[in-house]
Protein backbone atom coordinates (compact mmCIF):
# COMPACT_ATOMS: atom_id res chain seq x y z
CA UNK A 1 0.00 0.00 0.00
CA UNK A 2 2.82 2.37 0.83
CA UNK A 3 4.43 1.72 -2.56
CA UNK A 4 1.18 2.52 -4.37
CA UNK A 5 0.70 5.76 -2.40
CA UNK A 6 4.31 6.76 -3.05
CA UNK A 7 3.89 6.10 -6.79
CA UNK A 8 0.67 8.14 -6.95
CA UNK A 9 2.30 11.00 -5.05
CA UNK A 10 5.20 11.20 -7.50
CA UNK A 11 2.86 10.86 -10.48
CA UNK A 12 0.71 13.75 -9.25
CA UNK A 13 3.80 15.81 -8.49
CA UNK A 14 5.12 15.46 -12.07
CA UNK A 15 1.82 16.32 -13.66
CA UNK A 16 1.39 19.26 -11.30
CA UNK A 17 4.74 20.71 -12.43
CA UNK A 18 3.86 20.11 -16.08
CA UNK A 19 0.43 21.73 -15.60
CA UNK A 20 1.94 24.77 -13.89
CA UNK A 21 4.46 25.29 -16.68
CA UNK A 22 1.75 24.85 -19.31
CA UNK A 23 -0.52 27.31 -17.51
CA UNK A 24 2.31 29.83 -17.36
CA UNK A 25 2.86 29.50 -21.13
CA UNK A 26 -0.86 29.83 -21.84
CA UNK A 27 -1.46 32.92 -19.73
CA UNK A 28 1.88 34.61 -20.31
CA UNK A 29 2.08 33.87 -24.00
CA UNK A 30 5.00 34.88 -26.17
CA UNK A 31 8.01 33.04 -27.50
CA UNK A 32 9.93 32.89 -24.22
CA UNK A 33 7.24 31.16 -22.17
CA UNK A 34 6.47 28.58 -24.87
CA UNK A 35 10.19 28.02 -25.45
CA UNK A 36 10.59 27.21 -21.74
CA UNK A 37 7.62 24.85 -21.86
CA UNK A 38 8.89 22.90 -24.87
CA UNK A 39 12.44 22.89 -23.52
CA UNK A 40 11.39 21.27 -20.25
CA UNK A 41 8.89 18.93 -21.91
CA UNK A 42 11.53 16.21 -22.75
CA UNK A 43 12.73 16.31 -19.14
CA UNK A 44 9.20 15.83 -17.86
CA UNK A 45 8.58 13.02 -20.33
CA UNK A 46 11.84 11.30 -19.30
CA UNK A 47 10.92 11.70 -15.63
CA UNK A 48 7.51 10.21 -16.31
CA UNK A 49 9.11 7.35 -18.24
CA UNK A 50 11.54 6.67 -15.36
CA UNK A 51 8.62 6.64 -12.94
CA UNK A 52 6.85 3.99 -15.01
CA UNK A 53 10.05 2.03 -15.78
CA UNK A 54 10.10 -1.21 -13.68
CA UNK A 55 13.65 -1.87 -12.49
CA UNK A 56 12.34 -4.83 -10.49
CA UNK A 57 12.13 -6.73 -13.78
CA UNK A 58 15.89 -6.64 -14.19
CA UNK A 59 17.74 -9.92 -14.06
CA UNK A 60 20.48 -9.60 -11.46
CA UNK A 61 22.99 -12.36 -10.73
CA UNK A 62 26.28 -12.80 -8.91
CA UNK A 63 29.31 -14.78 -10.07
CA UNK A 64 32.07 -15.88 -7.68
CA UNK A 65 35.57 -16.90 -8.70
CA UNK A 66 35.29 -19.78 -6.22
CA UNK A 67 32.84 -20.79 -3.51
CA UNK A 68 35.16 -22.81 -1.26
CA UNK A 69 38.37 -21.46 0.24
CA UNK A 70 40.45 -21.32 3.39
CA UNK A 71 40.01 -18.64 6.03
CA UNK A 72 42.13 -15.64 5.11
CA UNK A 73 41.76 -16.09 1.33
CA UNK A 74 40.10 -13.63 -1.01
CA UNK A 75 37.41 -13.99 -3.65
CA UNK A 76 36.61 -12.08 -6.84
CA UNK A 77 32.92 -11.33 -7.34
CA UNK A 78 31.10 -9.97 -10.37
CA UNK A 79 27.56 -8.59 -10.20
CA UNK A 80 25.79 -8.91 -13.55
CA UNK A 81 22.71 -6.90 -14.52
CA UNK A 82 20.65 -7.72 -17.63
CA UNK A 83 17.66 -5.64 -18.70
CA UNK A 84 15.38 -6.14 -21.66
CA UNK A 85 14.64 -2.49 -22.42
CA UNK A 86 17.48 -0.09 -23.15
CA UNK A 87 15.86 2.77 -21.26
CA UNK A 88 18.51 5.47 -20.73
CA UNK A 89 19.68 5.74 -17.14
CA UNK A 90 21.93 8.48 -15.81
CA UNK A 91 23.47 6.43 -13.00
CA UNK A 92 22.93 3.40 -10.79
CA UNK A 93 24.22 2.72 -7.29
CA UNK A 94 24.81 -1.01 -6.78
CA UNK A 95 25.29 -2.12 -3.19
CA UNK A 96 26.08 -5.57 -1.85
CA UNK A 97 24.31 -6.51 1.38
CA UNK A 98 26.85 -8.43 3.46
CA UNK A 99 25.86 -10.74 6.32
CA UNK A 100 27.14 -10.12 9.85
CA UNK A 101 29.36 -13.19 9.58
CA UNK A 102 31.61 -11.22 7.20
CA UNK A 103 32.03 -8.27 9.56
CA UNK A 104 35.54 -9.29 10.56
CA UNK A 105 38.83 -9.93 8.82
CA UNK A 106 41.14 -12.92 8.95
CA UNK A 107 44.72 -12.26 7.92
CA UNK A 108 46.03 -15.68 8.91
CA UNK A 109 48.57 -15.72 11.75
CA UNK A 110 48.85 -11.92 11.60
CA UNK A 111 45.49 -11.59 13.35
CA UNK A 112 46.89 -13.04 16.56
CA UNK A 113 48.79 -9.82 17.21
CA UNK A 114 45.40 -8.62 18.43
CA UNK A 115 44.61 -11.68 20.56
CA UNK A 116 44.11 -9.36 23.53
CA UNK A 117 42.01 -6.91 21.46
CA UNK A 118 39.85 -9.00 19.10
CA UNK A 119 37.50 -6.06 18.40
CA UNK A 120 40.22 -4.51 16.24
CA UNK A 121 39.50 -7.17 13.64
CA UNK A 122 35.84 -6.19 13.32
CA UNK A 123 34.98 -4.21 10.20
CA UNK A 124 31.80 -3.04 8.52
CA UNK A 125 32.24 -4.45 5.05
CA UNK A 126 30.50 -2.43 2.39
CA UNK A 127 30.67 -2.55 -1.37
CA UNK A 128 28.94 0.32 -3.10
CA UNK A 129 29.63 0.96 -6.80
CA UNK A 130 28.35 3.74 -9.04
CA UNK A 131 27.87 2.88 -12.72
CA UNK A 132 26.58 4.93 -15.63
CA UNK A 133 24.50 2.53 -17.73
CA UNK A 134 23.22 4.89 -20.42
CA UNK A 135 21.55 2.64 -23.00
CA UNK A 136 23.48 -0.51 -22.03
CA UNK A 137 21.41 -3.62 -21.54
CA UNK A 138 24.15 -5.64 -19.85
CA UNK A 139 26.21 -4.26 -16.97
CA UNK A 140 28.98 -5.96 -15.02
CA UNK A 141 30.32 -4.69 -11.71
CA UNK A 142 33.45 -6.54 -10.52
CA UNK A 143 34.93 -6.23 -7.03
CA UNK A 144 37.17 -8.23 -4.73
CA UNK A 145 36.76 -9.20 -1.09
CA UNK A 146 39.84 -10.12 0.95
CA UNK A 147 40.53 -11.79 4.31
CA UNK A 148 37.41 -13.94 4.42
CA UNK A 149 36.81 -15.22 7.98
CA UNK A 150 36.06 -18.85 8.82
CA UNK A 151 32.48 -19.96 8.40
CA UNK A 152 29.62 -20.39 5.98
CA UNK A 153 28.58 -17.01 4.62
CA UNK A 154 25.34 -16.38 2.78
CA UNK A 155 25.26 -13.46 0.32
CA UNK A 156 21.54 -12.96 -0.12
CA UNK A 157 20.70 -9.55 -1.56
CA UNK A 158 21.83 -6.78 -3.91
CA UNK A 159 20.37 -3.29 -3.59
CA UNK A 160 20.13 -1.11 -6.71
CA UNK A 161 19.17 2.57 -6.72
CA UNK A 162 18.76 4.99 -9.60
CA UNK A 163 17.39 8.48 -10.18
CA UNK A 164 16.92 11.16 -12.78
CA UNK A 165 19.37 14.04 -13.15
CA UNK A 166 17.46 16.35 -10.82
CA UNK A 167 16.64 13.73 -8.22
CA UNK A 168 12.89 14.15 -8.68
CA UNK A 169 12.31 10.44 -9.14
CA UNK A 170 14.30 7.93 -7.09
CA UNK A 171 13.85 4.23 -7.61
CA UNK A 172 15.21 1.42 -5.48
CA UNK A 173 14.83 -2.33 -5.45
CA UNK A 174 16.43 -5.15 -3.47
CA UNK A 175 17.12 -8.24 -5.55
CA UNK A 176 17.25 -11.54 -3.72
CA UNK A 177 20.38 -13.19 -5.11
CA UNK A 178 21.71 -16.09 -3.04
CA UNK A 179 25.35 -17.18 -3.11
CA UNK A 180 27.29 -19.18 -0.55
CA UNK A 181 30.88 -18.71 0.55
CA UNK A 182 32.51 -21.49 2.57
CA UNK A 183 35.78 -20.68 4.33
CA UNK A 184 37.37 -23.74 5.92
CA UNK A 185 39.59 -23.26 8.96
CA UNK A 186 43.14 -22.42 8.02
CA UNK A 187 45.53 -25.28 8.77
CA UNK A 188 48.79 -24.16 10.32
CA UNK A 189 52.06 -26.12 10.34
CA UNK A 190 52.74 -27.45 13.84
CA UNK A 191 56.09 -28.62 15.13
CA UNK A 192 55.68 -31.31 17.78
CA UNK A 193 58.72 -31.54 19.98
CA UNK A 194 57.30 -34.63 21.61
CA UNK A 195 54.54 -36.97 20.65
CA UNK A 196 52.85 -39.48 22.89
CA UNK A 197 52.89 -43.10 21.78
CA UNK A 198 52.55 -46.47 23.47
CA UNK A 199 53.59 -50.04 22.90
CA UNK A 200 51.31 -52.89 22.04
CA UNK A 201 51.94 -54.71 25.30
CA UNK A 202 52.31 -53.42 28.84
CA UNK A 203 51.91 -49.91 30.11
CA UNK A 204 55.26 -48.54 28.95
CA UNK A 205 54.90 -45.11 27.41
CA UNK A 206 57.18 -43.18 25.12
CA UNK A 207 57.34 -39.67 23.72
CA UNK A 208 59.38 -40.55 20.64
CA UNK A 209 58.45 -39.72 17.06
CA UNK A 210 60.02 -42.98 15.83
CA UNK A 211 57.87 -45.84 14.64
CA UNK A 212 60.19 -48.61 15.86
CA UNK A 213 60.62 -49.57 19.48
CA UNK A 214 64.23 -50.41 20.15
CA UNK A 215 63.87 -51.10 23.87
CA UNK A 216 61.32 -53.92 24.08
CA UNK A 217 62.30 -57.11 22.21
CA UNK A 218 59.58 -59.56 21.23
CA UNK A 219 61.82 -62.37 19.83
CA UNK A 220 64.87 -63.25 17.79
CA UNK A 221 65.55 -63.89 14.10
CA UNK A 222 68.45 -64.38 11.74
CA UNK A 223 70.63 -61.42 10.94
CA UNK A 224 69.62 -59.44 7.86
CA UNK A 225 71.56 -56.75 5.97
CA UNK A 226 70.71 -53.35 7.44
CA UNK A 227 70.28 -54.57 11.02
CA UNK A 228 72.20 -52.62 13.64
CA UNK A 229 75.23 -54.17 15.27
CA UNK A 230 73.76 -53.40 18.72
CA UNK A 231 70.73 -55.56 17.92
CA UNK A 232 72.77 -58.78 17.80
CA UNK A 233 71.81 -61.28 20.49
CA UNK A 234 75.20 -62.79 21.39
CA UNK A 235 73.85 -65.55 23.59
CA UNK A 236 71.55 -66.88 20.91
CA UNK A 237 74.28 -66.43 18.30
CA UNK A 238 76.62 -68.68 20.34
CA UNK A 239 73.91 -71.32 20.86
CA UNK A 240 72.77 -71.53 17.24
CA UNK A 241 76.19 -70.92 15.73
CA UNK A 242 74.61 -68.30 13.48
CA UNK A 243 74.27 -64.55 13.79
CA UNK A 244 70.93 -63.81 15.45
CA UNK A 245 69.41 -60.39 16.09
CA UNK A 246 66.69 -59.22 18.39
CA UNK A 247 63.30 -58.72 16.79
CA UNK A 248 61.51 -55.64 18.02
CA UNK A 249 57.83 -55.10 18.36
CA UNK A 250 56.31 -52.62 15.95
CA UNK A 251 55.57 -49.54 17.94
CA UNK A 252 51.94 -48.54 17.71
CA UNK A 253 51.00 -44.87 17.73
CA UNK A 254 48.57 -43.94 20.43
CA UNK A 255 44.97 -43.35 19.39
CA UNK A 256 44.42 -39.68 20.14
CA UNK A 257 41.13 -38.01 21.03
CA UNK A 258 41.12 -34.23 20.59
CA UNK A 259 38.47 -32.48 22.69
CA UNK A 260 37.43 -28.91 21.85
CA UNK A 261 35.69 -26.54 24.25
CA UNK A 262 32.84 -24.91 22.29
CA UNK A 263 30.84 -23.74 25.33
CA UNK A 264 30.04 -20.03 25.45
CA UNK A 265 30.69 -17.98 28.58
CA UNK A 266 30.45 -14.25 29.21
CA UNK A 267 33.64 -12.47 28.21
CA UNK A 268 34.65 -15.17 25.73
CA UNK A 269 37.63 -14.16 23.61
CA UNK A 270 36.30 -14.86 20.11
CA UNK A 271 39.76 -14.62 18.55
CA UNK A 272 41.11 -17.19 21.02
CA UNK A 273 38.22 -19.45 19.97
CA UNK A 274 39.28 -19.06 16.34
CA UNK A 275 42.79 -20.08 17.38
CA UNK A 276 41.30 -23.10 19.16
CA UNK A 277 39.63 -24.18 15.90
CA UNK A 278 42.77 -23.63 13.82
CA UNK A 279 45.04 -25.45 16.26
CA UNK A 280 42.51 -28.28 16.59
CA UNK A 281 42.29 -29.00 12.86
CA UNK A 282 46.06 -28.52 12.47
CA UNK A 283 46.82 -30.93 15.31
CA UNK A 284 44.57 -33.55 13.72
CA UNK A 285 46.42 -33.26 10.42
CA UNK A 286 49.85 -33.25 12.10
CA UNK A 287 49.13 -36.34 14.19
CA UNK A 288 47.61 -38.12 11.19
CA UNK A 289 50.79 -37.53 9.19
CA UNK A 290 52.71 -39.23 12.01
CA UNK A 291 50.62 -42.38 11.54
CA UNK A 292 48.34 -41.71 14.50
CA UNK A 293 44.64 -42.41 14.51
CA UNK A 294 42.86 -39.24 15.61
CA UNK A 295 39.30 -38.63 16.74
CA UNK A 296 37.50 -35.40 17.56
CA UNK A 297 35.00 -34.49 20.24
CA UNK A 298 33.53 -30.99 20.25
CA UNK A 299 31.50 -30.04 23.30
CA UNK A 300 29.01 -27.20 23.12
CA UNK A 301 25.24 -27.04 23.10
CA UNK A 302 25.53 -30.05 20.81
CA UNK A 303 28.13 -32.73 21.38
CA UNK A 304 29.69 -33.95 18.14
CA UNK A 305 31.84 -37.05 18.03
CA UNK A 306 34.08 -38.17 15.16
CA UNK A 307 35.40 -41.67 15.90
CA UNK A 308 39.08 -42.56 15.97
CA UNK A 309 39.72 -44.48 12.78
CA UNK A 310 41.58 -44.25 9.50
CA UNK A 311 38.84 -43.05 7.16
CA UNK A 312 39.75 -40.35 4.58
CA UNK A 313 36.12 -39.26 4.23
CA UNK A 314 35.97 -38.41 7.94
CA UNK A 315 38.54 -35.65 7.46
CA UNK A 316 36.17 -33.78 5.14
CA UNK A 317 33.32 -34.16 7.64
CA UNK A 318 35.56 -32.79 10.38
CA UNK A 319 36.51 -29.76 8.28
CA UNK A 320 32.87 -29.00 7.54
CA UNK A 321 31.96 -29.34 11.21
CA UNK A 322 34.79 -27.04 12.32
CA UNK A 323 33.78 -24.54 9.64
CA UNK A 324 30.32 -24.22 11.18
CA UNK A 325 31.31 -24.58 14.84
CA UNK A 326 30.53 -21.56 17.01
CA UNK A 327 30.50 -21.25 20.83
CA UNK A 328 27.04 -21.83 22.28
CA UNK A 329 25.53 -21.36 25.73
CA UNK A 330 25.07 -24.62 27.56
CA UNK A 331 26.10 -26.40 30.75
CA UNK A 332 29.65 -25.80 32.04
CA UNK A 333 32.30 -27.45 29.88
CA UNK A 334 33.77 -29.34 32.85
CA UNK A 335 30.42 -31.00 33.59
CA UNK A 336 29.73 -32.02 29.99
CA UNK A 337 33.32 -33.20 29.57
CA UNK A 338 32.95 -35.49 32.60
CA UNK A 339 29.73 -36.92 31.16
CA UNK A 340 31.26 -37.60 27.76
CA UNK A 341 34.45 -39.14 29.12
CA UNK A 342 32.38 -41.70 31.06
CA UNK A 343 31.07 -42.92 27.70
CA UNK A 344 34.59 -43.45 26.31
CA UNK A 345 35.86 -46.96 27.01
CA UNK A 346 39.01 -46.96 24.87
CA UNK A 347 42.34 -46.00 26.39
CA UNK A 348 42.85 -42.90 24.25
CA UNK A 349 45.46 -40.23 24.63
CA UNK A 350 43.19 -37.29 25.46
CA UNK A 351 44.20 -33.83 24.25
CA UNK A 352 42.04 -31.00 25.61
CA UNK A 353 42.13 -27.69 23.71
CA UNK A 354 40.56 -24.94 25.82
CA UNK A 355 40.44 -21.14 26.19
CA UNK A 356 39.76 -20.96 29.92
CA UNK A 357 40.46 -22.98 33.03
CA UNK A 358 38.84 -23.23 36.45
CA UNK A 359 38.72 -25.46 39.51
CA UNK A 360 35.88 -27.74 38.26
CA UNK A 361 37.75 -28.35 35.01
CA UNK A 362 40.90 -29.17 36.98
CA UNK A 363 38.97 -31.77 39.01
CA UNK A 364 37.58 -33.28 35.79
CA UNK A 365 41.05 -33.51 34.25
CA UNK A 366 42.34 -35.27 37.36
CA UNK A 367 39.52 -37.82 37.12
CA UNK A 368 40.25 -38.38 33.42
CA UNK A 369 43.91 -38.91 34.22
CA UNK A 370 43.06 -41.60 36.74
CA UNK A 371 41.04 -43.46 34.10
CA UNK A 372 42.98 -42.68 30.92
CA UNK A 373 46.51 -42.13 32.26
CA UNK A 374 47.50 -39.98 29.24
CA UNK A 375 46.02 -36.44 29.30
CA UNK A 376 47.42 -33.21 27.89
CA UNK A 377 46.07 -29.68 27.72
CA UNK A 378 46.54 -27.03 25.06
CA UNK A 379 45.56 -23.75 26.67
CA UNK A 380 45.07 -20.89 24.19
CA UNK A 381 44.59 -17.35 25.45
CA UNK A 382 46.03 -13.84 25.28
CA UNK A 383 48.88 -13.45 27.73
CA UNK A 384 47.22 -10.56 29.55
CA UNK A 385 43.94 -12.48 29.88
CA UNK A 386 45.41 -15.49 31.69
CA UNK A 387 44.53 -15.07 35.36
CA UNK A 388 46.74 -15.97 38.30
CA UNK A 389 44.26 -18.68 39.24
CA UNK A 390 44.56 -20.27 35.80
CA UNK A 391 48.36 -20.16 36.02
CA UNK A 392 48.23 -21.84 39.41
CA UNK A 393 45.78 -24.57 38.36
CA UNK A 394 47.78 -25.40 35.25
CA UNK A 395 51.00 -25.53 37.27
CA UNK A 396 49.41 -27.95 39.73
CA UNK A 397 48.28 -30.26 36.95
CA UNK A 398 51.71 -30.13 35.35
CA UNK A 399 53.26 -31.26 38.62
CA UNK A 400 50.84 -34.19 38.63
CA UNK A 401 52.09 -35.37 35.23
CA UNK A 402 49.56 -33.71 32.93
CA UNK A 403 51.16 -32.31 29.78
CA UNK A 404 50.55 -28.55 29.59
CA UNK A 405 51.17 -26.27 26.62
CA UNK A 406 50.17 -22.61 26.78
CA UNK A 407 49.81 -20.80 23.46
CA UNK A 408 49.64 -17.00 23.56
CA UNK A 409 50.01 -14.41 20.82
CA UNK A 410 53.79 -14.90 20.97
CA UNK A 411 53.48 -18.53 19.87
CA UNK A 412 50.50 -18.17 17.52
CA UNK A 413 52.13 -15.59 15.25
CA UNK A 414 55.02 -17.96 14.60
CA UNK A 415 55.09 -20.33 11.68
CA UNK A 416 55.20 -23.21 12.49
CA UNK A 417 53.55 -23.25 15.89
CA UNK A 418 55.77 -24.89 18.49
CA UNK A 419 53.91 -27.41 20.65
CA UNK A 420 55.76 -29.21 23.42
CA UNK A 421 54.96 -31.03 26.65
CA UNK A 422 52.26 -33.30 25.20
Amino acid sequence: MKEVMRFLGKFIFIFTLLALLFSYAMFQGGFTSWFLFYSFLPIFLYTLGLLLYPIKNWKVSRQLSHHVMRAGDGVSITIMIDRKTAFPLYYCVVEEAFPKTLNKVDNRQGKYKYLDQPNKLHVNRGIKKIVFPGFKRSIQIPYRMENIPRGEHQLRAIRIRTSDVFGLIKKEHIFQVSSELIAYPSERPIHLEEKSSSFEQGSVSSFSMNLKNTNVASGIREYMPGDRFSWIDWKQTAKKNDVMTKEFEQEKSTDTLIVLDACYVDGLNVLAFEALIEVGVSMMETLRRHASQVGLLSIGEEVTWFPVQHDPTKHEWVRKHLTRLQPTKTQPFSLKLKEEMLKVTNNFFVLLIVNRFDEPLKDTVQQIKLRKKHVSILFIQAEKRISKEEHQLLRQLQQEGVGITVLTEKELIKNPIEVSGL
